[in-house]
């Protein structure tokens, strides 16, 4: 195996699937790169067993081969290169990376004891906005559970076609719920999968990397009976589909609601994160008052170890007084995900889920379970 490329080619299929790349102390080889030189091109391939990322690589081959070395080493040595030209080649079980005046030996293991990744034939096709599936799966994800004993609500559900031409995403770890629609240029047959948390988090890595790559803006979604493809630009990633039902989480959604109130999405955050300095560990509680002839919502906190606040964030707010008790990292997460100036909440009363979204967008909606008192 014998092939020269750029650094910053290398440094960029390297960056693609690293984020697969971990320590394994059953199987030490999933911590290593696969780099398989064809005549035609090369491929980095990193797997965990459950998701497998396949970089190709822009290079120049002049001895086909295969082997693997460790993923943080090789990625670690070549960001640290100076000179942009860097040629690889496999001697006895060391992989030499030659740039500039520096020569360096990387030992590593036979391809032959890697795992097969698997190659997935036929299935059901969806095109979608690379930036919009991007950031539609940063807004939901982070609501996914993080504990495994429900598999279901420790992945993200991907529901397509529910409704036409749209695919929506869901996650929720049962005290709050993300929601986000976003509109498929392809595909119109129905399907509802879950994907592993793990899996959309390295989605996002993928799609932020690879925006900007080349000229794609597309991406597109191959779905089997229990795997997902992601093809888009250089990279593909495939990935296992979590088995089971995902709830039918629309039941909890309010429909009708007393209090609506419109507030700075920025002022409302620091609000909340003021208070939140005085909630009680675990518990995270901060009070929401809303009187329609105030013209601002109160917020306050109280903790025996560190004190009490109060403040006001002013709000445009319609429907009857309310309060509602809320775990403050919840709000700031869904905050977090609007990107627009105001947002609403919307209240039942007390003792029913809220719903936090952007004003003017109207495909997000994140909802949240109050805390009892």
């Amino acid at each position: 195996m014998k092939f020269l490329c750029t650094k910053e080619n290398l440094s960029k299929a390297l960056a693609l699937v690293i984020g697969v790349a971990g320590k394994n102390t059953n199987l030490p080889i999933l911590g290593n790169v696969l780099i398989r030189a064809s005549e035609q091109k090369v491929e980095l391939v990193a797997t965990n067993l459950e998701l497998a990322t396949v970089a190709t690589l822009r290079a120049k081959v002049e001895t086909p081969g295969n082997f693997t070395v460790p993923a943080r080493t090789l990625t670690d040595f070549v960001n640290l290169l100076s000179d942009e030209k860097v040629e690889l080649s496999l001697k006895d079980n060391e992989v030499e990376v030659v740039s500039g005046k520096s020569s360096t030996k990387i030992k590593g293991t036979s391809a032959d004891e890697f795992p097969v990744v698997p190659v997935v034939g036929e299935g059901k096709g969806y095109l979608l906005d690379l930036e919009l599936l991007k950031k539609g799966l940063g807004q939901v994800f982070q609501a996914a559970s993080k504990n495994e004993i429900r598999a279901e609500l420790a992945g993200v559900l991907f529901n397509f076609n529910d409704e036409s031409g749209v695919l929506t995403m869901a996650a929720t770890d049962s005290y709050r719920l993300a929601e986000k629609k976003v509109k498929l240029i392809q595909g119109d047959e129905k399907t509802r999968i879950i994907i592993p948390a793990r899996t959309a988090s390295e989605i996002g890595h993928v799609l932020s990397l690879s925006k900007g790559l080349d000229n794609e803006k597309n991406v597109r979604l191959l779905v089997t009976e229990n795997q997902i493809v992601l093809r888009c630009n250089e990279v593909e990633l495939v990935s296992r589909l979590v088995d089971g039902q995902y709830p039918d989480y629309t039941q909890i959604i309010p429909k009708e609601f007393r209090t609506t109130a419109e507030f700075s999405t920025n002022q409302i955050t620091k609000e909340i994160k003021a208070a939140s300095l005085f909630t009680t560990v675990g518990v995270n509680a901060v009070n929401f008052e809303f009187d329609p002839t105030a013209g601002a919502v109160l917020i306050s906190s109280v903790s025996t170890q560190t004190g009490e606040h109060k403040s006001e964030a002013s709000a445009e707010i319609k429907g009857e007084k309310n309060n509602i008790l809320l775990n403050h990292r919840y709000v700031l997460d869904g905050l977090a995900n609007i990107d627009e100036e105001t947002s609403v909440l919307k209240v039942v009363n007390a003792e029913s889920p809220c719903i936090l979204a952007p004003k003017e967008d109207k495909n997000f909606v994140y909802i949240v379970m109050p805390i009892r008192q």
